[in-house]
């Protein structure tokens, strides 16, 4: 029987997956037509060879492969019949050539909701592609990667000795992730450089909060000093709302509280019924995203709750690690004129993937629509341009980011 999510939850999710986006399902069901295969386990798989539903479609060259292949493959014991049908499903998807849409073996699918759930081991990146090269979506902050200088939009070349040419992210997912205190090393090379460089990374186990808040001050009076509220969102997981509240009514009990500053620098993104739950807290009301699918119908995802953070100045953080639900965020908080946004053009990935689990534990991402600003505009691959541009200098100890949406708050 075929588990679902609640479809409402499904249509609600967005992956960067990086690290949680792990290859696709077969339109057609692979089982038997009394063919039994059994070498020499008590284990046996039944496979029906009924053909597509679509009768313009010919089926039968994948099974004189297959029957080609057990029938006269020189080591027998290298056979494993689940382990073929989830590669030639993993075959299939990987034809259409979308790095987000993917098939995820049963434990591939158990790593991937442990992502949202925030907590794995392994180095602390999230996985993406640039140009459909396998790149560093962000680092997470105060993980392994950082440390060792891996930087948002890094490119991936290799994986110890292993090439990331026409790798998918699942593989790449399991390469990279280990137990802890085991080490993987990885050839990157950064944004807009020549040469190529290597780090050797120990993995951790890595345990991701969603919301850090610390208060700034502004000295932005005389004598004295103003509050600002300095949010960082590193992601929008299981946690997320829980621990955003948290804040929030931190936040609220200190009333000389002048600004807040919300930091989506690095954040892969998430759910996006997080990016409308963060976006509400600042919007009396409004679109929020739209939905457009491949039929071109769109779905308007509105402010859906009181705010309780409506009045208070407000600067928004971004870099090229920001993406997916981050860039929501960011996007309508820009287009409604209710924040300045400053930083670094953010990643741009603008595509949804609903996630469904299949039988055996195995699950399927599938890219089924596009999400769009307010304003109809497509961030895939565009990213949203900050209207205060500034990179950050990492041979100086300011963050001249964070500075820079100080300034704004307190003129």
């Amino acid at each position: 029987m075929r588990l679902r999510l609640n479809l409402k939850q499904i249509r609600l999710i967005i992956f960067i997956i990086a690290l949680v986006l792990l290859a696709g399902g077969i339109g057609y069901r692979l089982g038997g037509q009394g063919l039994t295969i059994n070498f020499g386990g008590p284990r046996r798989i039944s496979i029906d060879r009924t053909g597509p539903v679509d009768k313009s479609l010919d089926f039968s060259l994948f099974w004189t492969a297959w029957d080609r292949v057990f029938a006269s493959y020189l080591d027998k014991n290298v056979l494993q019949p689940q382990a073929m049908i989830y590669g030639a499903i993993r075959g299939m998807v990987n034809s259409l050539d979308d790095p987000y849409t993917v098939f995820l073996s049963p434990d591939e699918n158990k790593e991937a909701k442990g992502s949202l759930n925030g907590t794995f081991e392994g180095v602390g990146i999230q996985l993406g592609y640039l140009d459909e090269q396998l790149a560093v979506i962000a680092p997470l902050a105060g993980m392994p990667a950082e440390k060792a200088g891996v930087k948002a939009g890094d490119l991936i070349l290799k994986i110890d000795d292993k090439e990331t040419i026409d790798m998918s992210l699942p593989e790449a997912v399991n390469l990279i992730r280990g137990p802890e205190g085991t080490k993987i090393r990885l050839t990157l090379i950064h944004q807009g450089e020549m040469e190529p460089y290597e780090v050797s990374i120990v993995r951790e186990t890595i345990v991701v909060p969603s919301i850090e808040i610390e208060f700034v001050d502004g000295g932005c009076l005389p004598k004295g000093s103003c509050l600002l509220a300095h949010l960082k969102l590193m992601r929008f997981g299981d946690r997320t709302n829980e621990e955003w509240d948290q804040a929030v009514g931190n936040i609220l009990e200190k009333p000389d509280v002048k600004g807040i500053i919300l930091d989506l620098r690095n954040n892969p993104g998430g759910y996006l019924s997080g990016s409308v739950f963060i976006t509400s807290e600042f919007l009396k009301s409004g679109v929020v995203v739209l939905q457009e699918a491949a039929s071109g119908h769109q779905e308007t995802y509105s402010v859906n709750r009181a705010g309780r953070l409506l009045n208070q100045p407000l600067a928004v953080l971004v870099n090229q690690g920001s993406a997916s639900a981050s860039e929501i965020v960011a996007g309508a908080l820009q287009e409604s004129n209710r924040a300045q946004v400053v930083g670094e053009k953010t990643f741009g990935k603008g595509t949804i993937q609903e996630a469904e689990d299949l039988p055996g534990g195995s699950g399927l991402h599938i890219t089924t629509a596009r999400w769009l600003l307010p304003s109809g505009k497509s961030i895939d691959k565009q990213g949203i341009t900050p209207n205060n541009q500034l990179a950050d200098d990492p041979e100086t100890e300011i963050d001249e980011q964070l500075q820079k949406a100080i300034e704004l708050l307190v003129d």
